[in-house]
């Protein structure tokens, strides 16, 4: 394999490749990148099994061929390359990168050992990439950590004729939030996709503004293509939460606060909130109390005007939760609507195309 690349070229789609780079598996090959020269392209790959990554440039090919290479180093060369261009020639197990006055040389994996990628493939559908990245910045927070219940790792994804609907949940908190749009779709497609791999999503297309995501579900994987990237993620089986049940139907009082102030106010004291102690929430007629207090360390304190109809009520929530719920509400102000201090709350915007629903915490005088 020999080719050369513009150098600039090269390293965004080193950048965008490496979203698939495995991190935490012994098998070696799995820390690499695939290049593979072939038709006047570079084509790159990286898997860690359950979301990989492929892309392609622009190069002069003199030889098709292919290699792999510790991904993590080869993007840390090109990033510090100097020189306009890059050529890479893979010889005897050996790929050589020379850009300017600079080669350096890397060992290869063999390449008969890199994985078998899911190739794109199906019926496809079209949806805006401005809606879809903002549903999953809304909701993949609220996605759960614990491995032990794999189908809460992910988020339920819905892509129906009329629009988007995420839906995400770590038994303590859910998250959902529809985004209307329009799509090609004879009939609505559901799937789990992992919280992780849509995050990297969201980051390769920050990286490279999309208008349109192309996306397909095959062979238990979901595929999303923008431009010339196509990541694809393996789906997770199991029953996701029905969360229409979850959410209550009514409510005993309400609160509208401003967005803005109340994430200032949680941001301060949240501060003193730390160690498990939650924040507590006191609502009377026209004013919000936020406060918190840590043994041994202080207290904090904050009054704010809010619109509030219902009965006084002192809540608690997890500060980070909340945090989390304020920040994803993107219009100027916060619902929060409550049933007891013993039940969860629901946040959301005035539309309610996005809610959070949060679970309590006791509060101990």
């Amino acid at each position: 394999m020999t080719c050369t690349c513009n150098r600039e070229e090269l390293l965004r789609h080193l950048q965008v490749a490496a979203r698939g780079l495995s991190t935490r598996t012994s098998i070696q090959v799995l820390a690499g990148i695939q290049l593979a020269a072939r038709d006047g392209e570079l084509h790159l790959a990286a898997t860690d099994m359950e979301l990989s990554v492929r892309t392609r440039l622009a190069a002069e090919v003199e030889a098709d061929g292919v290699a792999v290479v510790t991904g993590k180093l080869l993007l840390d060369i090109v990033r510090l390359l100097s020189g306009e261009t890059v050529r890479l020639a893979f010889t005897e197990g050996m790929l050589s990168v020379t850009s300017g006055e600079s080669t350096y040389q890397l060992n290869a994996f063999d390449a008969d050992d890199f994985p078998q990628l899911p190739r794109p493939g199906g019926d496809l559908v079209s949806i805006p990439g401005d809606a879809f990245t903002a549903t999953v910045q809304a909701v993949s927070r609220a996605a759960s950590q614990d491995e032990s219940r794999p189908v809460l790792t992910g988020v339920n994804m819905r892509i129906a004729s009329d629009g988007l609907t995420m839906v995400a949940t770590d038994s303590y908190r859910l998250s959902t939030r529809t985004t209307p749009a329009s799509v090609d779709l004879p009939e609505a497609i559901t799937a789990v996709v992992p919280a992780r791999a849509l995050d990297e999503l969201v980051r390769i297309v920050d990286q490279a503004p999309a208008t349109q995501l192309a996306l397909g579900i095959s062979e238990g994987h979901a595929l999303f293509g923008i431009d010339d990237t196509w990541v694809t993620a393996r789906l997770i089986e199991g029953q996701f939460p029905n969360h229409e049940a979850l959410i209550p139907k009514e409510f005993a009082s309400e609160a509208r606060i401003a967005r803005a102030e109340l994430l200032e106010v949680v941001n301060r004291t949240r501060l003193l909130a730390q160690r498990n102690s939650p924040l507590r929430l006191a609502f009377a007629d026209g004013q919000l109390t936020v406060s918190a207090r840590q043994q041994d360390v202080g207290a904090a304190t904050e009054t704010m005007a809010v619109e509030y109809q219902g009965e006084p009520l002192q809540v608690g929530f997890n500060a980070e939760f909340l945090r989390d719920g304020v920040q994803s509400v993107e219009e100027d102000v916060v619902v929060l609507r409550l049933v007891s201090p013993r039940d969860a709350g629901l946040l959301s915007g005035e539309d309610e195309g996005f809610r959070y629903l949060l679970m309590p915490v006791e509060l101990r005088d």
